[in-house]
């Protein structure tokens, strides 16, 4: 089991808090999402747990094992963990399997070259085993990157925006092959991500963080339902306010598909901005009392006519 307790974290030589307060336990092969905007300390989680920065006000144990970072470290980092981070760390004039089979142990050549590619068929990368990596893009690189740190099986991946460099093509397979492979090898998987699809369908917890403090934590099914906040439900989709006394006795923060055109007059009277269209549905842009609402429709609607509105 993977304890995580930090009660407060600072950069050195700065006043700053990057991380408050926040405590979390997984259980071997257990996948957690980290969601939340830039700046909030998701990578800095990453790098505490992995051993590159030290704490002095919190303790993360692996197991009865206590991880400690750099100060109590000849070389950073842990032999049970692997962090892929938005850096490569990448070898350019080497080829793709030399690059992923960098710390295997040698000992059986055929072995490690089996190894080689089921981790570079995980990742869509096979066919181009014997490519320099030079030669490869950005999102080839960070398969690259994967592909090296599923090559040993750790106990845990860290990573930090892992699809980040990935085009929408192949992200949704990867993902799904990245996630499979570490369950089917108990790979205990932390993940800190802006991508709200992939922290609700990929994760057995979700931690959502703000000013690096811990605002929900739960299943992703518990933390999507009880978002309470502008902030929390804005991961998921476009919010409306709708102020109290308007549709309901008290505030509303409602998603597109939660407001629908009414054909009796309501007090949401409101005026069509933009017609987006999203493929089953449109995404209709709308103003009303100089804010902006959005909701869902079948179809496109004229700019600038008035429809109102009501509570799906």
């Amino acid at each position: 089991m993977l304890k995580v307790n930090i009660q407060s974290f600072k950069y050195p030589n700065s006043e700053k808090e990057i991380l408050s307060q926040l405590s979390f336990q997984l259980k071997k092969g257990e996948c957690m999402a980290i969601l939340g905007e830039s700046g909030c300390g998701k990578s800095t989680l990453l790098h505490i747990m992995y051993g590159l920065l030290n704490i002095d006000k919190g303790e993360i144990y692996y197991g009865k094992k206590q991880l400690f970072g750099p100060s109590h470290n000849l070389i950073p980092g842990h032999d049970c963990m692997k962090l892929v981070s938005q850096e490569f760390n990448l070898m350019p004039f080497t080829s793709v399997a030399e690059n992923v089979g960098e710390n295997l142990p040698r000992v059986n050549t055929e072995e490690d070259y089996n190894r080689i590619g089921e981790v570079l068929e995980t990742v869509g990368l096979l066919d181009s085993r014997n490519r320099k990596v030079k030669s490869l893009s950005g999102g080839q690189k960070q398969r690259v990157a994967l592909a090296k740190a599923l090559a040993n099986v750790p106990e845990v991946l860290l990573l930090d925006e892992p699809f980040s460099s990935i085009d929408a093509l192949r992200k949704n397979h990867l993902r799904r092959n990245l996630f499979n492979y570490a369950k089917k090898h108990t790979i205990t998987c932390i993940t800190a991500t802006h991508d709200a699809e992939e922290a609700l369908a990929f994760s057995d917890k979700l931690l959502v963080l703000k000013n690096g403090e811990t605002l929900q934590m739960g299943t992703p099914a518990q933390v999507y339902a009880s978002a309470a906040s502008v902030y929390e439900k804005s991961f998921f989709g476009e919010v409306s306010t709708i102020p109290a006394g308007i549709l309901s006795k008290k505030e509303l923060l409602l998603f597109p598909h939660q407001l629908k055109v009414s054909e009796k007059k309501t007090p949401l009277k409101v005026k069509v901005e933009e017609s987006y269209f999203k493929g089953r549905a449109y995404l209709i842009s709308c103003e009303w009392n100089s804010k902006t609402l959005f909701f869902e429709y079948d179809k496109k609607l004229a700019k600038d006519i008035f429809v109102y509105l009501t509570v799906a």
